[in-house]
C-alpha cells in the first residue's frame, strides 16, 4: 500500500464566479443602480477588513464568469457566512453563481500537531495562512490526481512521488520572483483536490509556469486541470467603473499603506543612510539565525547559493557571524524583488539549526543595517559600534542589536537591530547621537549604507 505524506492544514478558501445579467443591470434606474454599486462595495470592503484572512474581486476575461470572489477565513462556519451576506445585497438580483470552488491551505512535510503547537517556519506559515496578494492577475484552475488502471497517483511509492514533485518544483522556482503560487486542498470537500492560484503582474508568466510544468510527470502523466479562470483585481471601489464598462483597476489601486514605514525612510534618507524607495526597496531581504556551527553552515550556504544565482533577482547569500561571538549565526539572503525573496525564504529556513526568523515575536521587528567598512577602519568601527550599543540598551523601545560580519569577507558588516514600536526606531534615528555616527562613517565605509526593512 502506498504511504501518505504528512500534511499540515490552515485556513479555508472560497473561490466563486458569477455572471451578471447585463440585460437587467442596463435595463435598471440609476437609482437603483447608485444603491446597489454602494452597498456592494460596503459589503466588500468590510469582507476585506477582517482580522484574519480577506477578501478580493477579480474582473474574469471570458464566457465563464464576470466577476470571481476570493475569500479566506479561519473557519468554514465564516466562509459559509460571508458568502451568504453577498446574496442579501441589492448586486446579487443582477447575478447568478456560476461556478464555486472550496479549499483548505496546506502544506506537506508537516502535522496538523505541529501547527497548533507553533511549530512552523515562516516560509510554512506564509502558506497556511496568507495574505491576498496585491498582484495585478491571478490564474485559477482546479485540479486531481489520476486514478486510471495504469496511471494512478495513489497507487504510486513515496520516494516516486517525492521525486515528481521536486521535478516540479524545480520548474516553478524558475518563475521566483514572477508567480507567487497559493495551493489548496480540496480532497472530500470538492469536486475536484487541489485548487491553484497563480499570482502575477504578468499574465504570460502564468502561462510559462504552467506550460513548462506540463511536461514534469507529475503533470504530464498523472494530473487532469479543470476549468482556468484568468482575473483582474481591482478595488471594491472600482465597482462602479467595472459595471459601466470601463478598465479597471482605474488607477494605482494597491499602492501600500503609507504606515508601514516611509517616516523611518525619511529620516534616515536625511542623514545619508540609504532607506530603499517607499514600499518598493531596490532590495530585499530575509534573514535567520542559526545554532549550527559557522563552518558547516556556511558549507550548505555555498551550495545555496550556487542555486539562487541561476535567478537574475538573486543579489546575494551569504553566512553572517556575530562580532562579539554570544550570538547566533545569520544567514542573510537577498533578492531584488519581495516575491523572489518569499519564495527563497522557504529554503533558507530549511537551513541547519535554524533557531528563528529575523522579525519573528512581537514589536516593530527587524532592520537591517548593510556597511561596507575599509579594511583600515575595520577594528575602528567594531569598537564604535560597541559604544553605540551601550547607548541603544539605554533607549526606550529597544530590544535588540547586534553586528555581524560576513564569513567570506570581514569588511561586509550586518546590522540587526529590533525595536518595541515604529516610533522608537525613529526617535533614535532622529537622536545627535546616531547623527553624528552617521558622519563620522562617511569617513570609514567604502559605499553609501544601505537601510532595508525585513518585515
Amino acid at each position: 500500500m502506498a504511504e501518505p505524506r504528512d500534511k499540515a492544514e490552515g485556513w479555508y478558501l472560497l473561490h466563486g464566479m458569477r455572471k451578471l445579467n447585463w440585460g437587467d443591470w442596463n435595463s435598471a434606474d440609476e437609482r437603483t443602480k447608485e444603491s446597489a454599486v454602494d452597498e456592494a462595495v460596503e459589503y466588500l470592503e468590510g469582507a476585506d477588513g477582517v482580522d484574519e484572512g480577506g477578501t478580493a474581486v477579480y474582473s474574469v476575461v471570458g464566457d465563464k464568469a464576470d466577476l470571481m470572489f476570493l475569500h479566506i477565513r479561519p473557519t468554514v462556519e465564516e466562509l459559509d457566512a460571508v458568502e451568504r451576506r453577498f446574496e442579501r445585497t441589492r448586486l446579487a438580483e443582477f447575478t447568478r453563481e456560476t461556478a464555486s470552488h472550496v479549499s483548505v491551505t496546506e502544506v506537506g512535510g508537516y502535522t496538523n500537531e505541529d501547527v497548533e503547537d507553533g511549530d512552523l517556519s515562516k516560509y510554512a506559515r506564509s502558506k497556511l495562512f496568507p495574505d491576498i496578494p496585491d498582484s495585478r492577475f491571478v490564474s485559477f484552475y482546479p485540479m486531481s490526481r489520476k486514478r486510471d488502471p495504469e496511471q494512478n497517483w495513489y497507487e504510486t511509492t513515496r520516494q516516486h512521488r517525492d521525486e515528481m514533485m521536486r521535478e516540479h518544483r524545480e520548474s516553478g522556482e524558475e518563475y521566483a520572483g514572477r508567480i507567487k503560487q497559493l495551493i489548496s486542498g480540496s480532497i472530500g470537500i470538492d469536486d475536484w483536490e487541489w485548487g491553484v492560484d497563480l499570482f502575477t503582474d504578468d499574465m504570460k508568466h502564468a502561462k510559462g509556469i504552467v506550460y513548462d510544468m506540463r511536461f514534469d510527470e507529475a503533470s504530464a502523466v498523472y494530473s487532469e486541470f479543470g476549468p482556468f479562470y484568468t482575473g483582474i483585481r481591482f478595488p471594491p471601489s472600482d465597482l462602479d467603473a467595472y459595471l459601466a464598462g470601463e478598465q479597471v483597476p482605474t488607477g494605482d489601486a494597491f499602492e501600500e499603506d503609507e504606515d508601514g514605514g516611509e517616516t523611518v525612510r525619511e529620516v534616515l534618507d536625511e542623514e545619508g543612510v540609504y532607506a530603499g524607495k517607499p514600499h518598493g526597496e531596490d532590495v530585499y531581504a530575509v534573514v535567520v539565525f542559526s545554532e549550527e556551527g559557522t563552518d558547516e553552515l556556511a558549507e550548505e550556504v555555498e551550495g545555496l547559493a550556487g542555486n539562487f544565482d541561476r535567478y537574475d533577482t538573486h543579489v546575494k547569500t551569504a553566512v553572517y557571524d556575530d562580532t562579539d561571538g554570544d550570538g547566533h549565526t545569520a544567514v542573510v539572503s537577498l533578492w531584488d524583488t519581495q516575491d523572489a525573496v518569499e519564495t527563497a525564504s522557504g529554503y533558507v529556513a530549511d537551513l541547519p539549526g535554524v533557531v528563528r526568523e529575523a522579525g519573528e515575536g512581537e514589536g516593530f521587528g527587524t532592520m537591517g543595517m548593510f556597511y561596507t567598512v575599509k579594511p583600515e577602519y575595520r577594528e575602528e568601527f567594531v569598537d564604535r559600534f560597541g559604544d553605540v550599543g551601550e547607548l541603544l540598551d539605554d533607549t526606550d523601545g529597544h530590544v535588540e542589536t547586534r553586528l555581524l560580519a560576513n564569513v567570506g569577507d570581514e569588511n561586509d558588516m550586518f546590522i540587526s537591530s529590533r525595536w518595541e514600536a515604529k516610533e522608537d526606531a525613529t526617535e533614535f534615528f532622529r537622536s545627535d547621537e546616531f547623527r553624528d555616527t552617521v558622519d563620522w562613517g562617511r569617513e570609514v565605509l567604502d559605499d553609501r549604507p544601505r537601510h532595508v526593512f525585513l518585515v
